[in-house]
């Protein structure tokens, strides 16, 4: 590990060891559900899910190197839990913000140190891939 990756790597061991448990248990937030890579456990992270026509956008504030997207991108598919329901989503793949920013809902906010350049995660509904309109 670099020594400017500490920090980073630091915040996310704690978001996913103390933080993002609390979050899943309180039930305010999306949750994706995917599976580890070198694990093989199932592995719930709560994120800001921003529906798109299709499907969902992922925004992977520590980058596209973190342990969730490389988990998705593995797998070639997730679960996203809504208000109690489960979507299934599949076809992940990395885009640019601002190729993928115009079909986000104007009411979504930007966050610091995401750039035009910034690489999200973008997922396409399993019901939207079967029967597209």
């Amino acid at each position: 590990m670099r020594n400017r990756d500490a920090p980073t790597a630091l915040a996310g061991h704690i978001n996913k060891r103390v933080f993002n448990p609390i979050k899943v248990r309180r039930g305010a937030r999306p949750v994706l559900i995917h599976t580890g890579r070198s694990s093989g456990k199932t592995c719930r992270t709560p994120l800001h899910a921003h529906r798109l026509p299709d499907g969902y956008l992922f925004i992977p504030l520590y980058g596209p190197r973190t342990d969730w997207v490389k988990n998705v991108l593995l797998a070639q598919a997730a679960r996203l839990c809504v208000d109690g329901h489960e979507i299934e989503l599949q076809s992940p793949r990395l885009v640019k913000k601002k190729d993928i920013w115009p079909m986000v809902p104007t009411t979504t906010k930007s966050y610091p140190g995401i750039s035009s350049e910034s690489e999200l995660l973008r997922m396409t509904s399993a019901d939207n891939a079967q029967n597209p309109e």
